[in-house]
This record gives C-alpha cells, sequence and structure tokens, in this order.
C-alpha cells in the first residue's frame, strides 16, 4: 500500500465515509474500497449505507446518482465529475416517452445505467446480473427495454416469448463493442485448450453466442473462483482482470481484446479520490421529485433480485 492510499484511508475513517468501488476502477483504487462490486451489488450496498456520513463512489456517473437516490439525505461524492457514461447518455427523454405513449400497457425495464430522470419513468430496473430474471417476473407480453442493445438481445434468448421494445434503437458500451464478435478471443482460446471464454451481456450478439459463458462482472467474480481451468479469456473492460487475477493468483485471465478501457471509469485516480475526500466535493445531487420516483424502480428491482 502507497503513502497515497494509507492517507485517503486515514481521512475516510475521520469523515466516516464509505468507499464504494465499481469492478471497472484502476487496482490502486480497487485495493482501498470498502466494497468492490458489479452495479447491482453496489446497489445493494449504496441502499445498506445507514451508519456513515458520506459516501464517496468511484464509478460513472449515473452508479454515484444511483447511490444519491437510495441515500437522499446524505452526501455523495464521485471524485470526477467527467467521469460521464456515454451509455447512460444515448437514451433520451424524448425517445423514451414517445415509447411510453406508443405501447402504454407494457411495463419499462431500465438498465441501471440510466440517468436518474430516465429511471423516474420506469417501472423498475435491472442490472446486466438480473436482467433477464427481472422481465421473467414482470409476466408480460411487451417489454419496454433500454437502453443497451446487446443487454436486450441476452434477455430475448433468455425469456422468449417476450416482445422487447428496444429505447433507443442502437444504444450500446463503447468498450463491449470495441471488443467485436469474439474472433480474437475465439483465437486465444484455439492456442490454449482447456481454457473459457466469458462475455459480458453488453458484448456484441456474435460474441455472446461463441462464448463458453455470458456473465455480469458479478458472475464473473463468481465463476473464476469456481471454475477448473487454468486460464480464462475475460470478454468485458480489462479492469475487471486486475481483480480476478489478484483474487485467483493461480489462474491466468487474459483480455478478449486489448486496450477494452472505459476513459469514463478511468476518469478517477488516487489523485482526485483524495481531492474528493479531503473537500468533498464534487457533491452528487438529484431533485427530489426526480429522486422519489427513481427510488421506487431501484427498490422494486431490488426486491424482485
Amino acid at each position: 500500500m502507497n503513502l497515497l492510499q494509507e492517507k485517503i484511508l486515514e481521512i475516510k475513517k475521520q469523515k466516516n465515509a464509505l468507499l464504494l468501488v465499481h469492478n471497472y476502477q484502476v487496482p490502486e483504487i480497487q485495493e482501498i474500497a470498502d466494497f468492490l462490486g458489479d452495479s447491482l451489488e453496489l446497489c445493494r450496498e449504496a441502499q445498506r449505507a445507514k451508519d456513515v456520513d458520506m459516501i464517496v463512489f468511484c464509478g460513472v456517473d449515473f452508479m454515484a446518482e444511483t447511490a444519491k437516490v437510495l441515500n437522499p439525505d446524505k452526501k455523495v461524492v464521485i471524485p470526477s465529475a467527467k467521469a460521464i457514461c456515454p451509455m447512460a447518455g444515448m437514451l433520451s427523454m424524448d425517445v423514451l416517452l414517445e415509447a411510453k405513449k406508443k405501447h402504454p400497457d407494457a411495463p419499462v425495464v431500465l438498465y441501471v445505467n440510466t440517468l436518474a430522470e430516465a429511471k423516474a419513468e420506469a417501472t423498475v430496473t435491472c442490472t446486466s446480473a438480473n436482467a433477464d430474471k427481472i422481465v421473467k417476473q414482470l409476466g408480460a407480453k411487451q417489454v419496454i427495454f433500454g437502453p443497451d442493445k446487446n443487454l436486450a438481445y441476452f434477455v430475448r434468448k433468455r425469456v422468449p416469448g417476450v416482445e422487447i421494445i428496444d429505447v433507443p434503437a442502437d444504444g450500446h458500451c463503447r468498450v463491449h463493442r470495441f471488443i467485436g464478435n469474439g474472433d480474437e478471443a475465439i483465437e486465444l482460446k484455439k492456442q490454449h485448450p482447456g481454457s473459457e471464454v466469458w462475455a459480458h451481456p453488453e458484448c456484441e450478439p456474435e460474441f455472446q453466442e461463441r462464448a463458453d459463458y455470458v456473465l455480469s462482472t458479478g458472475g464473473m467474480v463468481k465463476r473464476a473462483k469456481e471454475t477448473d481451468a487454468k486460464m480464462i479469456i475475460v470478454g468485458t473492460e480489462e479492469g475487471l482482470i486486475d481483480r480476478l487475477q489478484r483474487e485467483n493468483p493461480e489462474k491466468i485471465f487474459l483480455p478478449a481484446k486489448k486496450y477494452a478501457v472505459c476513459g469514463a471509469m478511468k476518469r478517477i485516480t488516487l489523485e482526485n479520490l483524495f481531492m474528493a475526500i479531503v473537500n468533498e466535493e464534487p457533491v452528487v445531487e438529484v431533485q427530489a421529485e426526480i429522486a422519489d420516483r427513481a427510488r421506487l424502480a431501484i427498490e422494486r428491482m431490488l426486491e424482485m433480485s
């Protein structure tokens, strides 16, 4: 542990702050997290954050917003206001409201990778770890779903008979789209017999079909401990590989495609994390009326998960 990490932990303790960290953060931040996890796990931890005075969220904008929605009376800080998820911005309110108008009886299931104003229009939110389960439990014939087109594909495969209406038509994660159709991952598997190939549900359908397992990042963390494979080819943002390797040193984890890096996640550094805890800013704010409505959709997801 370096000096700056020690200083952050010291000040965090003095301020009774909770440090929530997403799996895609840099290793130096992962190492000092109070809780390290995927979106669903972090939602649950944020909901349980009752005895802290401040939440410091090392993730992108919509994640910090979710923590604020679940904790309206607590100060929530994100180390960089520039940690903005491009996918969350792909779903415009005009498109969402038009879909609701066109399909008034269809429940709206929105990926947590959306901004609070969109969540406020949702019946329930979901993550890549529970999207298919949420849609199945609704029992509806039609579901408005967004903003990730590839996650919608994942759900269609697992919940046949439900018409999934994509909002928007081509919402996607730039990092997982960059990983492509899995050619490089399959070539690596040929070079390493006995290895496993994992794809995240945000990956392109062609890659999902070719992978041995399609898993959320939380699912990948769990599978890493269970598998007998000694080499795993991981189809998601490469920050997760740091965690997988640290927790499973006897196995080898390779990226499905090199340089699959989320620039928004990497906006957060030890340096701006230190300044965020010291200065207690940038502060995350969500308008009360929007937060109240968004909270219903998030809490419904947690109840159904």
